[in-house]
Formats: C-alpha cells, sequence, structure tokens
C-alpha cells in the first residue's frame, strides 16, 4: 500500500477512502504527502497533495495535466465507492517548494535545501530553527546546518518543519522574473463535487 505521509479526515471513512485513492496514486506513479478534509469558506474539499517518489526537489515532475489526471480519476473512482455524501470540492496538487516535511525520509530525501523547524520544546532558549538539511544521523536525528553549526535534532521533538524558498533570489541578473512554475503553493487541478 502507497502510504500518505499526513492525514486529517475527520468525518470520512479514512479506511475506506484510501482504499479508493491509494490505487490511484499507484497508477500515476506518485506518492501522497497530505490527504486533508477541511471547510473553506462554508464549503467542504477533500485535498490530495502528490509528488514523484523519490523526487529530491519539491514539485519534479508534476505537472498541471498530471495533477488534472490524477484528479479526473479520482473523482471518477469517489462517484462509484459514494463515500462522501455531501457536496465537496476536490483539489489534487504538489505540495509546492515549501513542502512541510512529515516523515524521517522527508529529512533525509530534501538534505542540501532551506528548511524551518518549529521545536516542541526550546534548544539553547529557540523554539524555531532555520538552515540548510543535512539528512540524519547515524542515531536517526536531523541534521540541521545552522549559524551556530550543524545541530542534531530529535525528529520527535519538532512539532512542524517544512523546506523554504528564498523568495528575493528568485529574480535573475538581468532582472528578468524567475519561471511561473517557481511559486509556494504547489500546482493544483480543481473539481467540484456534489453529494449523493
Amino acid at each position: 500500500m502507497n502510504a500518505i505521509a499526513h492525514e486529517k479526515l475527520h468525518g470520512l471513512d479514512r479506511d475506506r477512502l484510501l482504499a479508493v485513492v491509494e490505487p490511484i496514486l499507484v497508477a500515476h506513479n506518485v506518492q501522497g504527502v497530505e490527504l486533508v478534509w477541511r471547510t473553506d469558506r462554508g464549503q467542504w474539499v477533500l485535498e490530495l497533495t502528490v509528488e514523484r517518489p523519490n523526487s529530491r526537489q519539491p514539485g519534479e515532475g508534476m505537472t498541471l495535466d498530471l495533477c488534472s489526471e490524477i484528479s479526473r480519476d479520482l473523482s471518477a473512482a469517489l462517484d462509484v465507492a459514494n463515500l462522501i455524501p455531501k457536496s465537496y470540492r476536490l483539489e489534487v496538487g504538489s505540495p509546492g517548494l515549501e513542502r512541510a516535511l512529515y516523515t524521517s525520509d522527508d529529512y533525509q530525501r530534501f538534505a542540501g535545501q532551506s528548511a524551518r523547524l518549529k521545536l516542541v520544546l526550546p534548544l539553547d532558549d529557540e523554539m524555531v530553527l532555520r538552515g540548510t538539511l543535512h539528512g540524519l544521523s547515524e542515531s536517526g536525528q536531523v541534521l540541521l546546518e545552522t549559524e551556530r553549526g550543524v545541530l542534531s535534532v530529535e525528529v520527535a521533538s519538532i512539532e512542524h518543519a517544512r523546506l523554504t524558498f528564498d523568495w528575493k533570489s528568485t529574480g535573475r541578473a538581468d532582472g528578468a522574473m524567475a519561471p511561473r512554475h517557481a511559486h509556494g503553493r504547489g500546482r493544483k487541478a480543481h473539481k467540484s463535487k456534489r453529494g449523493r
């Protein structure tokens, strides 16, 4: 089964929903990052973020066309399964440049990238650490190079973490703007559904 790193599915049948979602992920050769059931301005939204397995750059290999194909196939499968009785909007996209980090594998895979870690308890009086990921130590601690040197942080002591992107450096020396695909929120395909 293709695990999804972060789920928030309060009010839905998690096991039945994953049984619908996971074959779609496998068919499109993507892995789930987040699957969230939430409201947005009074409307229900099922949001799925996906990425290519083992990609080392957020959004690598993800296109709007691919997100649209996944959305179309997932929408059809959800209709057949009849899991969601109310009207909702389905959103499928990549996690974006400032992707949240959930698993030990995330910290290892995105080594060399800038990240922000919010801690459960302060480390040397700091609750938020910023720096460059250096993967994991042999004992499984996250290695983060900061202005104070390389720090070792227990995964369990991280409340939440995400990659960071230097938006100031996206311009080019010739004054042109960075490519349009360099955005933080990721690519998304939207589809509205009616409940039965």
